[in-house]
Protein backbone atom coordinates (compact mmCIF):
# COMPACT_ATOMS: atom_id res chain seq x y z
CA UNK A 1 0.00 0.00 0.00
CA UNK A 2 1.29 3.35 -0.65
CA UNK A 3 1.59 6.12 1.90
CA UNK A 4 -0.66 9.26 1.87
CA UNK A 5 1.18 12.05 -0.19
CA UNK A 6 1.24 15.28 1.94
CA UNK A 7 0.57 17.52 -0.70
CA UNK A 8 -2.56 15.41 -1.97
CA UNK A 9 -3.85 15.95 1.67
CA UNK A 10 -2.98 19.67 1.61
CA UNK A 11 -5.06 19.69 -1.47
CA UNK A 12 -7.87 17.64 -0.21
CA UNK A 13 -8.07 20.25 2.81
CA UNK A 14 -8.03 23.28 -0.06
CA UNK A 15 -10.95 21.69 -1.72
CA UNK A 16 -13.17 21.36 1.40
CA UNK A 17 -12.74 25.15 2.28
CA UNK A 18 -13.00 25.66 -1.19
CA UNK A 19 -16.67 24.15 -1.47
CA UNK A 20 -17.56 25.53 1.79
CA UNK A 21 -16.71 28.84 0.75
CA UNK A 22 -18.68 28.28 -2.68
CA UNK A 23 -21.62 27.38 -0.78
CA UNK A 24 -21.28 30.61 1.63
CA UNK A 25 -21.16 32.71 -1.85
CA UNK A 26 -24.27 30.81 -3.06
CA UNK A 27 -26.10 31.59 0.25
CA UNK A 28 -25.16 35.43 -0.08
CA UNK A 29 -26.53 35.50 -3.74
CA UNK A 30 -29.47 33.57 -2.85
CA UNK A 31 -30.39 35.76 0.83
CA UNK A 32 -29.28 39.00 -2.10
CA UNK A 33 -31.80 37.70 -4.46
CA UNK A 34 -34.77 36.79 -2.46
CA UNK A 35 -34.36 39.88 -0.54
CA UNK A 36 -33.33 38.32 3.11
CA UNK A 37 -30.61 40.66 3.88
CA UNK A 38 -32.72 44.06 2.87
CA UNK A 39 -35.14 42.07 6.08
CA UNK A 40 -32.02 41.81 7.84
CA UNK A 41 -30.19 45.55 7.69
CA UNK A 42 -33.42 47.53 6.51
CA UNK A 43 -31.47 49.43 4.09
CA UNK A 44 -29.62 47.98 0.61
CA UNK A 45 -27.89 51.14 -0.36
CA UNK A 46 -24.66 49.43 0.60
CA UNK A 47 -25.59 46.30 -1.22
CA UNK A 48 -23.42 45.29 -4.24
CA UNK A 49 -25.73 45.41 -7.78
CA UNK A 50 -23.58 42.47 -8.60
CA UNK A 51 -23.43 39.03 -6.56
CA UNK A 52 -19.72 38.75 -8.18
CA UNK A 53 -18.90 41.83 -6.22
CA UNK A 54 -19.95 40.26 -2.99
CA UNK A 55 -16.64 40.39 -0.99
CA UNK A 56 -15.43 37.16 0.92
CA UNK A 57 -14.42 37.38 4.39
CA UNK A 58 -11.33 39.77 5.50
CA UNK A 59 -9.23 37.27 6.47
CA UNK A 60 -10.18 34.75 3.26
CA UNK A 61 -8.25 35.11 0.04
CA UNK A 62 -10.39 33.39 -2.93
CA UNK A 63 -9.64 34.47 -6.56
CA UNK A 64 -12.06 36.67 -8.06
CA UNK A 65 -14.74 35.74 -10.23
CA UNK A 66 -14.40 34.66 -13.70
CA UNK A 67 -17.11 35.39 -16.34
CA UNK A 68 -17.53 32.48 -18.62
CA UNK A 69 -18.09 33.53 -22.50
CA UNK A 70 -20.85 31.75 -24.45
CA UNK A 71 -19.92 28.58 -26.20
CA UNK A 72 -21.41 29.70 -29.30
CA UNK A 73 -24.17 31.74 -30.57
CA UNK A 74 -27.65 30.57 -31.77
CA UNK A 75 -26.44 27.11 -33.81
CA UNK A 76 -27.30 27.54 -38.06
CA UNK A 77 -27.44 24.52 -39.81
CA UNK A 78 -28.62 26.09 -43.24
CA UNK A 79 -25.03 28.06 -43.75
CA UNK A 80 -22.30 28.56 -47.15
CA UNK A 81 -19.12 26.91 -46.43
CA UNK A 82 -16.02 29.19 -47.24
CA UNK A 83 -14.07 26.88 -48.66
CA UNK A 84 -11.18 28.98 -48.28
CA UNK A 85 -11.41 29.28 -44.70
CA UNK A 86 -12.31 26.00 -44.26
CA UNK A 87 -8.52 24.90 -45.64
CA UNK A 88 -6.89 27.46 -44.05
CA UNK A 89 -8.40 26.09 -40.51
CA UNK A 90 -7.47 21.90 -41.41
CA UNK A 91 -5.26 21.70 -43.67
CA UNK A 92 -1.81 22.16 -41.67
CA UNK A 93 -3.01 19.82 -39.30
CA UNK A 94 -4.22 17.08 -41.78
CA UNK A 95 -0.84 17.31 -43.45
CA UNK A 96 0.82 16.37 -40.08
CA UNK A 97 3.81 14.10 -40.96
CA UNK A 98 1.91 11.93 -37.81
CA UNK A 99 -1.08 11.08 -39.85
CA UNK A 100 0.66 9.16 -42.50
CA UNK A 101 0.61 9.57 -46.25
CA UNK A 102 -3.38 8.85 -46.54
CA UNK A 103 -5.30 11.24 -45.38
CA UNK A 104 -9.25 11.82 -46.43
CA UNK A 105 -11.49 14.06 -45.36
CA UNK A 106 -14.94 16.07 -45.92
CA UNK A 107 -16.63 19.03 -43.90
CA UNK A 108 -20.48 20.52 -45.03
CA UNK A 109 -23.07 22.37 -43.48
CA UNK A 110 -25.17 20.34 -41.03
CA UNK A 111 -28.40 21.33 -43.23
CA UNK A 112 -29.11 22.08 -47.43
CA UNK A 113 -27.35 21.48 -50.53
CA UNK A 114 -24.18 23.57 -50.23
CA UNK A 115 -20.72 22.83 -51.60
CA UNK A 116 -18.97 21.18 -49.13
CA UNK A 117 -15.00 20.41 -48.32
CA UNK A 118 -12.59 17.83 -49.60
CA UNK A 119 -9.23 17.06 -48.49
CA UNK A 120 -6.93 13.99 -49.53
CA UNK A 121 -3.04 13.82 -49.17
CA UNK A 122 -3.22 11.05 -52.06
CA UNK A 123 -5.37 9.58 -54.98
CA UNK A 124 -7.04 7.56 -52.35
CA UNK A 125 -11.09 8.45 -52.42
CA UNK A 126 -11.38 5.57 -49.85
CA UNK A 127 -9.80 4.74 -46.29
CA UNK A 128 -10.24 2.23 -43.51
CA UNK A 129 -12.80 4.07 -41.23
CA UNK A 130 -12.68 2.11 -37.94
CA UNK A 131 -15.09 2.25 -35.40
CA UNK A 132 -16.76 5.69 -37.11
CA UNK A 133 -18.73 2.92 -38.96
CA UNK A 134 -20.79 2.56 -35.52
CA UNK A 135 -22.57 5.62 -36.65
CA UNK A 136 -23.36 3.89 -39.97
CA UNK A 137 -24.98 0.91 -38.02
CA UNK A 138 -26.55 2.79 -35.04
CA UNK A 139 -28.32 5.33 -37.72
CA UNK A 140 -30.06 2.26 -39.75
CA UNK A 141 -30.96 0.22 -37.16
CA UNK A 142 -32.81 3.23 -35.79
CA UNK A 143 -34.23 3.43 -39.07
CA UNK A 144 -35.42 0.12 -39.29
CA UNK A 145 -36.50 -0.51 -36.22
CA UNK A 146 -37.46 2.80 -33.89
CA UNK A 147 -36.00 4.21 -30.99
CA UNK A 148 -38.35 2.42 -28.63
CA UNK A 149 -37.71 -0.71 -29.95
CA UNK A 150 -36.49 -3.35 -27.16
CA UNK A 151 -35.46 -6.96 -27.46
CA UNK A 152 -36.64 -9.58 -25.20
CA UNK A 153 -35.41 -12.89 -23.77
CA UNK A 154 -37.78 -15.15 -22.89
CA UNK A 155 -38.44 -18.84 -21.62
CA UNK A 156 -41.02 -21.08 -22.88
CA UNK A 157 -42.50 -24.34 -21.34
CA UNK A 158 -42.57 -27.49 -23.43
CA UNK A 159 -44.72 -29.89 -22.10
CA UNK A 160 -45.21 -33.36 -23.08
CA UNK A 161 -44.00 -37.12 -21.76
CA UNK A 162 -41.90 -37.37 -18.87
CA UNK A 163 -40.00 -33.76 -17.46
CA UNK A 164 -41.20 -30.60 -19.15
CA UNK A 165 -38.80 -28.62 -21.52
CA UNK A 166 -38.34 -25.27 -20.09
CA UNK A 167 -36.34 -23.55 -23.02
CA UNK A 168 -34.09 -20.04 -22.63
CA UNK A 169 -34.78 -18.18 -25.97
CA UNK A 170 -32.30 -15.61 -26.97
CA UNK A 171 -33.55 -12.16 -28.22
CA UNK A 172 -30.61 -10.81 -29.20
CA UNK A 173 -30.42 -8.46 -25.95
CA UNK A 174 -26.86 -6.97 -26.54
CA UNK A 175 -26.81 -5.62 -22.69
CA UNK A 176 -28.26 -9.05 -21.46
CA UNK A 177 -26.11 -9.29 -17.86
CA UNK A 178 -25.46 -12.85 -15.47
CA UNK A 179 -27.01 -10.64 -13.05
CA UNK A 180 -28.56 -7.54 -11.41
CA UNK A 181 -24.90 -6.90 -10.14
CA UNK A 182 -22.28 -7.67 -13.34
CA UNK A 183 -20.17 -5.45 -13.84
CA UNK A 184 -19.14 -5.62 -17.80
CA UNK A 185 -17.77 -3.65 -20.99
CA UNK A 186 -15.29 -0.95 -21.34
CA UNK A 187 -13.87 0.79 -18.41
CA UNK A 188 -14.69 4.36 -20.16
CA UNK A 189 -16.99 6.63 -18.34
CA UNK A 190 -20.17 6.90 -19.93
CA UNK A 191 -22.95 10.16 -19.19
CA UNK A 192 -25.89 7.68 -18.95
CA UNK A 193 -26.09 3.98 -18.55
CA UNK A 194 -29.05 2.27 -19.84
CA UNK A 195 -30.98 -0.11 -17.94
CA UNK A 196 -30.27 -3.67 -18.45
CA UNK A 197 -31.83 -7.16 -18.29
CA UNK A 198 -30.51 -9.96 -16.39
CA UNK A 199 -31.10 -13.58 -16.22
CA UNK A 200 -31.31 -14.33 -12.44
CA UNK A 201 -34.34 -11.91 -12.70
CA UNK A 202 -35.49 -13.69 -15.74
CA UNK A 203 -35.11 -17.09 -13.34
CA UNK A 204 -36.75 -15.99 -10.25
CA UNK A 205 -39.55 -14.84 -12.12
CA UNK A 206 -39.77 -17.86 -14.44
CA UNK A 207 -39.83 -20.06 -11.29
CA UNK A 208 -42.70 -18.11 -9.66
CA UNK A 209 -44.68 -18.92 -12.66
CA UNK A 210 -43.67 -22.48 -12.83
CA UNK A 211 -44.49 -22.91 -9.24
CA UNK A 212 -48.14 -21.95 -9.53
CA UNK A 213 -48.33 -24.17 -12.60
CA UNK A 214 -47.36 -26.92 -10.67
CA UNK A 215 -43.66 -27.46 -12.10
CA UNK A 216 -41.16 -28.08 -10.06
CA UNK A 217 -38.68 -30.09 -11.94
CA UNK A 218 -37.31 -29.63 -15.83
CA UNK A 219 -35.09 -30.06 -18.56
CA UNK A 220 -33.23 -26.98 -19.81
CA UNK A 221 -32.73 -26.24 -23.51
CA UNK A 222 -31.28 -22.77 -25.04
CA UNK A 223 -32.14 -21.26 -28.53
CA UNK A 224 -29.83 -19.14 -29.61
CA UNK A 225 -31.16 -19.31 -33.48
CA UNK A 226 -32.33 -15.92 -34.06
CA UNK A 227 -29.08 -14.90 -35.67
CA UNK A 228 -27.62 -16.71 -38.60
CA UNK A 229 -24.25 -18.11 -39.97
CA UNK A 230 -20.79 -17.68 -38.65
CA UNK A 231 -20.52 -16.42 -35.07
CA UNK A 232 -16.98 -14.71 -36.38
CA UNK A 233 -16.66 -12.31 -39.22
CA UNK A 234 -14.90 -14.17 -41.85
CA UNK A 235 -13.71 -10.26 -42.51
CA UNK A 236 -11.80 -10.25 -39.17
CA UNK A 237 -8.36 -10.77 -38.68
CA UNK A 238 -8.53 -14.62 -37.24
CA UNK A 239 -6.68 -13.99 -33.84
CA UNK A 240 -9.43 -11.40 -32.99
CA UNK A 241 -11.59 -14.17 -31.01
CA UNK A 242 -8.75 -16.42 -29.82
CA UNK A 243 -7.07 -13.07 -28.45
CA UNK A 244 -10.21 -11.80 -26.87
CA UNK A 245 -10.95 -8.73 -28.84
CA UNK A 246 -14.23 -9.44 -29.63
CA UNK A 247 -16.81 -12.13 -28.47
CA UNK A 248 -18.14 -14.57 -30.77
CA UNK A 249 -21.58 -12.85 -31.66
CA UNK A 250 -24.84 -15.01 -30.99
CA UNK A 251 -28.23 -13.69 -29.94
CA UNK A 252 -27.65 -15.34 -26.19
CA UNK A 253 -25.12 -14.19 -24.02
CA UNK A 254 -24.79 -12.60 -21.13
CA UNK A 255 -22.19 -9.79 -20.33
CA UNK A 256 -21.64 -9.31 -23.90
CA UNK A 257 -19.58 -12.52 -23.98
CA UNK A 258 -17.69 -12.22 -21.29
CA UNK A 259 -16.77 -14.74 -18.45
CA UNK A 260 -19.32 -14.19 -15.64
CA UNK A 261 -16.57 -15.32 -12.78
CA UNK A 262 -13.31 -15.06 -14.26
CA UNK A 263 -11.69 -12.56 -16.97
CA UNK A 264 -11.47 -12.42 -20.83
CA UNK A 265 -14.43 -13.94 -23.39
CA UNK A 266 -16.06 -17.24 -23.16
CA UNK A 267 -15.72 -19.62 -26.19
CA UNK A 268 -19.43 -20.25 -25.90
CA UNK A 269 -21.27 -17.82 -25.33
CA UNK A 270 -25.08 -18.87 -25.75
CA UNK A 271 -23.60 -22.07 -23.94
CA UNK A 272 -22.14 -20.02 -20.69
CA UNK A 273 -25.37 -17.76 -20.53
CA UNK A 274 -27.57 -21.11 -20.11
CA UNK A 275 -25.42 -22.31 -17.25
CA UNK A 276 -25.79 -19.27 -15.32
CA UNK A 277 -29.73 -19.51 -15.89
CA UNK A 278 -29.66 -23.14 -14.95
CA UNK A 279 -27.89 -22.10 -11.77
CA UNK A 280 -30.46 -19.12 -10.54
CA UNK A 281 -33.18 -21.43 -11.63
CA UNK A 282 -32.25 -23.95 -9.16
CA UNK A 283 -31.56 -21.70 -6.32
CA UNK A 284 -35.03 -19.99 -7.26
CA UNK A 285 -36.71 -24.12 -6.32
CA UNK A 286 -36.78 -25.04 -9.58
CA UNK A 287 -34.72 -28.51 -10.07
CA UNK A 288 -32.70 -28.47 -13.15
CA UNK A 289 -32.27 -32.12 -14.72
CA UNK A 290 -29.10 -32.75 -16.51
CA UNK A 291 -27.19 -30.18 -18.38
CA UNK A 292 -28.36 -27.49 -20.66
CA UNK A 293 -28.51 -28.10 -24.73
CA UNK A 294 -28.69 -26.26 -27.74
CA UNK A 295 -32.36 -26.62 -28.92
CA UNK A 296 -34.62 -24.54 -31.15
CA UNK A 297 -37.84 -23.50 -29.45
CA UNK A 298 -41.41 -24.94 -30.31
CA UNK A 299 -43.03 -22.14 -31.66
CA UNK A 300 -46.45 -23.57 -30.13
CA UNK A 301 -44.64 -23.79 -26.67
CA UNK A 302 -46.31 -21.11 -24.04
CA UNK A 303 -44.47 -18.46 -22.55
CA UNK A 304 -43.29 -18.23 -18.68
CA UNK A 305 -41.10 -15.24 -18.43
CA UNK A 306 -39.53 -12.46 -20.27
CA UNK A 307 -37.39 -9.57 -19.47
CA UNK A 308 -36.39 -6.34 -22.39
CA UNK A 309 -33.44 -4.20 -23.07
CA UNK A 310 -33.72 -0.88 -22.90
CA UNK A 311 -34.83 1.32 -25.84
CA UNK A 312 -33.01 1.13 -28.95
CA UNK A 313 -31.87 4.89 -28.50
CA UNK A 314 -30.35 4.40 -25.22
CA UNK A 315 -28.03 1.10 -26.62
CA UNK A 316 -27.04 3.44 -29.25
CA UNK A 317 -26.28 6.04 -27.20
CA UNK A 318 -23.75 3.25 -25.01
CA UNK A 319 -22.32 2.20 -28.39
CA UNK A 320 -21.35 5.46 -29.63
CA UNK A 321 -19.96 6.96 -26.39
CA UNK A 322 -17.43 4.19 -25.24
CA UNK A 323 -17.51 2.34 -29.08
CA UNK A 324 -19.02 -0.55 -27.99
CA UNK A 325 -17.82 -3.24 -30.67
CA UNK A 326 -19.70 -6.21 -29.88
CA UNK A 327 -23.02 -4.42 -29.18
CA UNK A 328 -23.02 -2.88 -32.65
CA UNK A 329 -22.35 -6.52 -34.11
CA UNK A 330 -25.43 -7.42 -32.54
CA UNK A 331 -27.36 -4.50 -33.80
CA UNK A 332 -25.50 -5.25 -37.69
CA UNK A 333 -27.55 -8.67 -37.28
CA UNK A 334 -30.90 -7.43 -35.73
CA UNK A 335 -30.53 -4.83 -39.07
CA UNK A 336 -29.97 -7.96 -41.35
CA UNK A 337 -33.22 -9.56 -39.83
CA UNK A 338 -35.62 -6.51 -39.92
CA UNK A 339 -34.21 -5.92 -43.44
CA UNK A 340 -33.58 -9.06 -45.43
CA UNK A 341 -35.09 -11.77 -42.79
CA UNK A 342 -31.50 -12.66 -42.71
CA UNK A 343 -29.23 -12.32 -39.24
CA UNK A 344 -25.95 -13.12 -40.47
CA UNK A 345 -23.30 -10.73 -41.03
CA UNK A 346 -24.03 -10.83 -44.92
CA UNK A 347 -27.65 -10.59 -44.09
CA UNK A 348 -26.47 -7.25 -42.46
CA UNK A 349 -24.11 -5.62 -44.47
CA UNK A 350 -27.03 -6.32 -47.55
CA UNK A 351 -29.29 -4.51 -45.48
CA UNK A 352 -27.19 -1.60 -44.37
CA UNK A 353 -26.38 -0.68 -47.89
CA UNK A 354 -30.03 -1.22 -49.77
CA UNK A 355 -31.65 1.01 -46.68
CA UNK A 356 -28.36 3.80 -47.42
CA UNK A 357 -29.13 3.73 -50.95
CA UNK A 358 -32.94 4.04 -50.42
CA UNK A 359 -32.41 7.32 -48.83
CA UNK A 360 -30.93 8.95 -51.38
CA UNK A 361 -26.71 8.40 -49.52
CA UNK A 362 -24.53 7.45 -52.11
CA UNK A 363 -22.20 4.69 -51.25
CA UNK A 364 -19.03 6.39 -53.04
CA UNK A 365 -17.51 2.76 -53.54
CA UNK A 366 -17.85 2.11 -49.76
CA UNK A 367 -17.81 -1.32 -48.64
CA UNK A 368 -18.68 -2.06 -44.81
CA UNK A 369 -18.52 -5.87 -44.10
CA UNK A 370 -19.11 -5.74 -40.22
CA UNK A 371 -21.06 -3.28 -37.54
CA UNK A 372 -18.08 -2.27 -35.60
CA UNK A 373 -15.55 -1.23 -37.81
CA UNK A 374 -12.89 -4.40 -36.34
CA UNK A 375 -12.63 -5.01 -40.13
CA UNK A 376 -9.93 -3.79 -41.79
CA UNK A 377 -11.17 -4.66 -45.29
CA UNK A 378 -14.10 -2.35 -44.70
CA UNK A 379 -13.55 0.48 -47.22
CA UNK A 380 -15.44 4.10 -46.52
CA UNK A 381 -15.82 7.74 -48.14
CA UNK A 382 -15.20 10.51 -45.72
CA UNK A 383 -18.48 11.38 -47.51
CA UNK A 384 -20.30 8.70 -46.88
CA UNK A 385 -19.77 9.61 -42.75
CA UNK A 386 -20.88 13.00 -44.07
CA UNK A 387 -23.82 12.02 -45.39
CA UNK A 388 -25.08 10.03 -42.63
CA UNK A 389 -24.62 12.36 -40.15
CA UNK A 390 -26.72 15.09 -41.76
CA UNK A 391 -29.39 11.97 -42.57
CA UNK A 392 -29.39 11.70 -38.92
CA UNK A 393 -29.61 15.35 -38.05
CA UNK A 394 -32.51 15.92 -40.86
CA UNK A 395 -36.20 16.77 -39.43
CA UNK A 396 -37.58 14.15 -41.74
CA UNK A 397 -35.89 11.62 -39.61
CA UNK A 398 -36.97 12.39 -36.09
CA UNK A 399 -35.99 8.62 -34.77
CA UNK A 400 -32.46 8.69 -35.82
CA UNK A 401 -31.79 11.79 -33.65
CA UNK A 402 -30.05 9.77 -31.11
CA UNK A 403 -27.45 9.12 -33.44
CA UNK A 404 -26.47 12.86 -33.41
CA UNK A 405 -26.94 13.35 -29.69
CA UNK A 406 -24.92 9.99 -28.63
CA UNK A 407 -21.84 11.66 -29.91
CA UNK A 408 -18.78 12.37 -27.33
CA UNK A 409 -18.13 15.68 -26.58
CA UNK A 410 -14.57 16.52 -26.97
CA UNK A 411 -12.67 16.93 -23.99
CA UNK A 412 -15.93 15.92 -21.89
CA UNK A 413 -17.33 12.59 -22.41
CA UNK A 414 -16.91 9.27 -23.03
CA UNK A 415 -14.59 8.28 -26.29
CA UNK A 416 -13.35 11.98 -25.99
CA UNK A 417 -13.14 12.60 -22.71
CA UNK A 418 -9.17 12.77 -21.86
CA UNK A 419 -9.01 14.06 -25.76
CA UNK A 420 -8.90 17.40 -27.62
CA UNK A 421 -6.59 18.88 -25.12
CA UNK A 422 -3.12 20.19 -26.74
CA UNK A 423 -4.96 21.91 -30.29
CA UNK A 424 -6.99 25.18 -30.75
CA UNK A 425 -8.85 25.96 -26.94
CA UNK A 426 -11.91 27.12 -28.66
CA UNK A 427 -12.44 23.09 -29.88
CA UNK A 428 -13.59 21.42 -26.65
CA UNK A 429 -17.03 21.51 -26.06
CA UNK A 430 -17.62 23.17 -29.29
CA UNK A 431 -16.95 19.12 -31.41
CA UNK A 432 -18.81 15.90 -31.14
CA UNK A 433 -17.60 13.25 -32.70
CA UNK A 434 -16.97 9.61 -33.14
CA UNK A 435 -13.44 7.99 -32.56
CA UNK A 436 -11.89 4.89 -35.21
CA UNK A 437 -8.90 3.65 -34.34
CA UNK A 438 -7.23 0.35 -35.78
CA UNK A 439 -3.21 -0.52 -35.68
CA UNK A 440 -2.01 2.05 -38.24
CA UNK A 441 -5.66 3.73 -38.63
CA UNK A 442 -7.20 6.64 -36.24
CA UNK A 443 -10.38 8.15 -37.98
CA UNK A 444 -13.29 10.97 -36.29
CA UNK A 445 -16.51 11.92 -37.48
CA UNK A 446 -19.14 13.89 -36.08
CA UNK A 447 -20.24 17.48 -35.69
CA UNK A 448 -18.70 21.20 -35.18
CA UNK A 449 -20.10 24.43 -34.06
CA UNK A 450 -17.83 27.66 -35.54
CA UNK A 451 -17.49 30.98 -33.71
CA UNK A 452 -20.48 32.22 -35.46
CA UNK A 453 -22.52 29.32 -34.86
CA UNK A 454 -22.71 27.58 -38.00
CA UNK A 455 -23.46 23.78 -37.78
CA UNK A 456 -20.68 21.49 -39.30
CA UNK A 457 -20.09 17.98 -40.47
CA UNK A 458 -17.12 16.07 -40.88
CA UNK A 459 -15.18 13.47 -41.46
CA UNK A 460 -11.80 12.18 -41.38
CA UNK A 461 -9.69 9.23 -41.88
CA UNK A 462 -6.24 8.39 -41.64
CA UNK A 463 -5.20 4.62 -42.38
CA UNK A 464 -1.43 4.58 -42.70
CA UNK A 465 -0.42 5.54 -39.43
CA UNK A 466 2.87 4.51 -38.25
CA UNK A 467 2.15 2.65 -35.24
CA UNK A 468 4.96 4.39 -33.30
CA UNK A 469 3.12 7.94 -34.45
CA UNK A 470 -0.26 6.79 -33.43
CA UNK A 471 -0.76 8.75 -30.44
CA UNK A 472 0.34 12.04 -32.41
CA UNK A 473 -1.38 11.44 -35.25
CA UNK A 474 -4.53 11.60 -32.91
CA UNK A 475 -3.53 14.64 -31.70
CA UNK A 476 -3.50 16.23 -35.14
CA UNK A 477 -6.53 14.67 -35.74
CA UNK A 478 -7.89 16.11 -32.55
CA UNK A 479 -6.92 19.62 -33.87
CA UNK A 480 -8.34 19.63 -37.23
CA UNK A 481 -11.86 19.03 -35.95
CA UNK A 482 -10.72 21.82 -33.08
CA UNK A 483 -9.46 24.02 -36.08
CA UNK A 484 -13.52 24.18 -37.40
CA UNK A 485 -14.66 25.01 -33.86
CA UNK A 486 -12.05 27.94 -33.74
CA UNK A 487 -13.22 29.62 -36.98
CA UNK A 488 -15.41 31.62 -38.83
CA UNK A 489 -15.91 28.67 -41.77
CA UNK A 490 -19.27 29.81 -43.22
CA UNK A 491 -20.25 33.07 -45.33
Amino acid sequence: MTQRDPDHVRGALVGWVSAALALLLVAGVAGWQLGWFEDLLGDDTAQPADPAQVAPPPEVDVPPVRRPRAVATTADGGVRLDAAEVEAAVTGYLTDRDLGRDVLAAVAPLEGNSDGFSFASSASVLGIPASTTKVVTSAVALFLLGPDHVFETTTVLERGGGTPRLVLVGGGDPFLLSSPQAQWGTSTAATYAPPKADVVTLARQTAKALRADGVRRVRLGYDDSLFSGPTENPHWRADYIPDDVVSPITSLWVDEGRDPIGYGRVSDPSLTAAAVFADALAAAGIEVVDAPVATVADRAADEVASVSSAPLAQIVQRVLEVSDNEASEVLLRHIGIADQGDGSFAGGQTAVERVLRANGIDLRGSVLYDGSGLSRENQMSPHLLVDVIRWAASDQQPDLRAVVTSLPVAGFTGSLADRFDQGPTDGPGRVRAKTGTLTNVTSLAGIAVDLDGSLLVFAMIADRVRPSRSGLAEVAMDNAASSLGACHCAR
